[in-house]
């Protein structure tokens, strides 16, 4: 089957760049209005933990680790006070399994030590962490404390904004400054927990489905591929 060709829309036509970033996120919240984070976690320290984990591994995969992780190291303590062979192996299955077993027992290590067990709620604090770069600190800000503090920018968050041509940048940083600029604070965390779904429903790395994208007519990118 070849290419479906969708119309070239006015509507981008006569839109601002912001005015489309909105509408792209209004349109959004009606397509994915219970979109939550995917991540299975009780407290903030193990979102902390589920999100260092899902770098370069899918969140279902992270979901089938936690329960035995989580039963068996519940909290900032446990972890930094674990075997860490014994934490190597509990989070094998996820990928670069060592490095992820030794950022989280020094990010623990230095909760317990520096924060009083309590993961930090300030994004200066959270970088000092070991393992935790702006996604995983945004993460942890935007759902285990509410706090929009920046956009949480993923391979989905990425390949979608510059599909929907809000941005030209490839630097996850650069990617955020501008998403920042273009979006509502209260929305922020809320725009790439929609965004992501989108890219995993519709919006696909190989094979986008613009076809049946309700944003095909707001996409630059529509039916360029497929």
């Amino acid at each position: 089957m070849g290419t479906k060709i969708i119309p070239v829309s006015t509507t981008r036509k006569r839109l601002s760049k912001k005015q489309r970033a909105q509408e792209i996120l209004s349109r959004l919240k009606l397509l994915y209005p219970d979109a939550t984070c995917s991540l299975n976690y009780s407290t903030p320290v193990q979102l902390l933990v589920a999100t260092i984990l899902s770098a370069q591994c899918t969140d279902e995969r992270v979901n089938k680790v936690t329960p035995a992780l989580f039963g068996r190291f519940p909290d900032a303590a446990s972890l930094a006070n674990a075997d860490l062979t014994e934490l190597e192996n509990l989070v094998r299955s996820t990928g670069f399994y060592r490095n992820k077993a030794k950022n989280i027992q020094a990010a623990c290590r230095m909760i317990v030590n520096e924060f009083n067990s309590q993961v930090p709620n300030q994004m200066e604090q959270l970088l000092k962490l070991p393992g935790v770069a702006r996604k995983t600190a945004n993460v942890v800000l935007g759902h285990g404390y509410g706090i929009n503090a920046g956009v949480t920018v993923d391979t989905h968050v990425t390949r979608l904004s510059q599909r929907l041509g809000l941005t030209k940048h490839t630097d996850p940083i650069r990617i955020e400054l501008d998403l920042i600029e273009l979006l509502p604070q209260s929305d922020w965390e809320n725009w790439s927990i929609r965004l992501i779904y989108h890219g995993r429903a519709i919006c696909k790395a190989r094979s986008p489905a613009c076809v049946a994208c309700q944003l095909a007519e707001l996409c630059p990118s529509a039916g360029e591929e497929g």
